[in-house]
């Protein structure tokens, strides 16, 4: 029976078309984005359509297994991750194939341009964490406050590997997507909620602390922790940009002012005069924001609404609990990125560097995004097979 169904009854075709849409809202964004002649004549447009191409060929190369090799796989896929993390961190700086942006050791330079292994180490960690839940779950089939606490205790050793290199390097940013993931799966995988609710509040409680600290203890954090004067400035800058306006605050300033001023309608493509550093990667929100209005900005908002419930409406329909953790782990990588980068650019968070997925600028960012949704265009197309396989054994 499985057999009956081709390639064009299995493919999602509403998923690609979505896709597609965010490439062309990506392009029109980055190119009118370095109109102003700061980036030099470094083709961005060119550059991004590479990176789509060779994204369309990961999501081509990710379909052909299915998710059950995948769950074979999780462990030496999040080994592989890493271990790129592990290798970049060993790596003298000296060396050419190791590229500081920012003040943070987090690229290979390589030939066709710099990559960056924690956009990729994301989706591996949630293949790595699926893998882990199904298991357990597997093992133990009376579930009960013991065997939860077991399970919390797997996912946190499996989370802090990867997130110890990540802070070393350091990336805040993608510190917080890895527990944007980590708390979905916490919830998705079941964990009783005498468990999460004190954590929750402790969780507020200490980041309260910590941002108290961050303005009062500045000295403290930065000899116990190490974190950098540079991202402390971060949290001043969120809270009242204007008195940091001629350094830290500059960013938000000019994101604020660019999206006020495209109004309801905007002011239509290459029609911006409000200059704000990096447009093209992670302040492409106000871009879109200046040359659309709140129309143009509301329909990109409305469309990642879109993509989301897509991709919960295919989770939902998933018959194997570990395609169902893999697919609510990506929901809610995505989720996180699209609050964090839009809510950044209108003061509603803090400024911590992560793009806008699809749309801003950045291989690695891209890649890393379109090879989840390969996993997902993997669990949709082979779905129906394991389903109907299932019933005619029934």
């Amino acid at each position: 029976m499985e057999n009956k169904k081709g390639f064009a009854d299995r493919f999602d075709w509403t998923l690609a078309f979505i896709i597609l849409l965010f490439l062309i809202i990506s392009l029109l964004a980055i190119s009118s984005a370095v109109t102003t002649g700061q980036y030099a004549a470094y083709n961005f447009v060119g550059k991004q359509i590479f990176w789509y191409v060779v994204g369309t060929v990961i999501i081509g190369c990710v379909m052909f297994f299915e998710p059950e090799q995948y769950k074979k796989m999780s462990w030496y896929i999040y080994g592989l991750g890493v271990l790129l993390l592990l290798i970049l961190f060993i790596l003298p700086d000296s060396m050419a194939l190791v590229a500081r942006k920012h003040e943070a050791k987090s690229w290979f330079h390589l030939p066709f341009g710099d990559i960056q292994p924690a956009e990729f180490m994301k989706t591996f960690y949630i293949l790595g964490l699926a893998r882990l839940i199904t298991n357990h779950h597997e093992k133990y089939l009376m579930k009960n406050l013991k065997t939860d606490v077991i399970l919390l205790g797997k996912i946190v050793l499996t989370m802090l590997l990867p997130l110890a290199f990540i802070l070393k390097q350091p990336d805040l940013g993608t510190a917080l997507v890895f527990f944007a993931i980590t708390a979905a799966l916490v919830i998705v995988a079941g964990i009783t909620w005498r468990i999460i609710l004190p954590l929750l509040l402790g969780g507020a409680g200490i980041g309260a602390l910590l941002l108290w600290m961050a303005i009062y203890m500045q000295d403290f954090l930065e000899a116990k922790f190490g974190l950098q004067l540079y991202q402390f400035a971060r949290i001043y800058s969120w809270l009242d940009p204007y008195a940091y306006a001629s350094n830290e605050g500059m960013h938000l300033i000019t994101s604020l002012n660019a999206i006020g001023s495209g109004e309801i309608f905007g002011k239509g493509y290459g029609g911006r005069v409000v200059y704000v550093p990096e447009n093209h990667t992670d302040f492409i929100f106000a871009v879109i924001g200046e040359e659309y209005g709140f129309v143009g900005a509301s329909i990109v908002i409305s469309l990642f609404f879109f993509l989301i419930f897509h991709l919960t409406k295919i989770t939902l329909q998933l018959k194997d609990s570990y395609s169902t953790y893999v697919c609510a782990g990506i929901i809610a990588m995505i989720t996180f990125h699209v609050f964090e980068n839009i809510g950044m650019t209108i003061q509603l968070l803090p400024i911590t560097g992560i793009p806008l997925p699809f749309i801003s600028y950045g291989g690695s960012s891209l890649m890393g995004n379109l090879l989840a949704i390969g996993l997902v265009f993997s669990m949709k197309y082979h779905h129906k097979t394991y389903m109907f396989a299932k019933n005619e054994d029934d």
